[in-house]
């Protein structure tokens, strides 16, 4: 695969990055969402299969294509699985034109200054060093803040940035997301905090390296912008953190430079029952609504 041309992409195209990597936790949720009630499995095994069919139908959907959707993050097992006979990171490159990014944290630590840091990843540069043979370009790594606590919000930026050069030395591009959760008690004061933070982090790295961050949507329109453009920063992505799809777009369409990675908003209305037309009718509706508060802006 050619990283030159999916970097190009990443970092200069219009479009928004789609969210498919709901892990063991979130799984059965979203399975749900989708119809698919879990008296339907009787184990891990089958719930698995069932959501890679759910992101197989939505990836070959004729609207999931590189002309809007610009990438796609994976669950491991979704990396390791295929989509109409082909590895689904080839499949997505080379028959939707979608750069393929994998999540690699292992979940969250019990809630400590008001934040969850990831568990520990002792595999880790084995799982980088496969995801690179498999034609992934970049990775996702997520922690929670629910408080505006200046020692724990360092904290997990400390080690999101560790994790971070970590995955750029396996020649991946790491994805860091400090998730403030929509319904933190002073989702701005956390926000503020956040963004200092991260600035000072971005102008301590090593290397000449770059990252992407992945954020909740801001109290405060434009608040990162300024990271927007920073030169080690190759873009700032938007998760919808249980917004709506039409809160998360009309809260998106203010921040300027910023494009979206939904995952519960892009999925939300899409039904196992619905016949092939109607599924991809449905996504395309949606795919239009999130490309367009990606690229025009108020």
């Amino acid at each position: 695969m050619s990283n030159d041309r999916m970097k190009s992409q990443i970092s200069e195209k219009g479009g928004f990055i789609a969210a498919l990597d709901q892990s063991g936790g979130s799984t059965p949720g979203a399975l749900k969402a989708y119809g698919i009630p879990e008296t339907a499995y009787s184990s891990e095994e089958d719930m698995f299969r069932l959501i890679h069919d759910m992101r197989v139908r939505i990836i070959t959907a004729p609207s999931f294509s590189g002309d809007k959707v610009i990438g796609a993050i994976l669950f491991e097992r979704t990396m390791d699985g295929l989509a109409n006979g082909k590895p689904v990171p080839t499949y997505l490159w080379e028959e939707r034109g979608v750069v393929p990014f994998l999540k690699i944290d292992k979940g969250l630590e019990d809630e400590a200054n008001g934040v969850r840091l990831m568990k520990p990843n002792p595999g880790l540069d084995a799982l980088l060093e496969r995801a690179a043979k498999l034609g992934i370009y970049g990775t996702k790594e997520r922690s929670v803040i629910n408080l505006p606590d200046q020692e724990g919000i360092a904290a997990v930026v400390k080690q999101q940035f560790e994790i971070a050069h970590q995955v750029a030395s396996h020649g991946l591009v790491a994805i860091i997301e400090p998730e403030v959760l929509v319904k933190s008690p002073d989702k701005k004061g956390a926000e503020a905090i956040l963004h200092d933070e991260l600035l000072k982090a971005l102008n301590a790295m090593p290397g000449d390296y770059k990252v992407m961050l992945k954020v909740t949507i801001p109290e405060i329109a434009d608040l990162y912008e300024d990271l927007v453009k920073h030169p080690r920063v190759e873009r700032v992505v938007a998760l919808s953190g249980g917004y709506s799809l039409d809160e998360s777009c009309e809260r998106l369409k203010k921040n300027h430079g910023m494009i979206a990675s939904f995952s519960r908003a892009l999925l939300g209305g899409l039904q196992d029952g619905m016949s092939d037309a109607e599924f991809d009718a449905t996504l395309g509706k949606t795919i239009d609504k999130i490309y367009d508060a990606s690229v025009n802006k108020v």
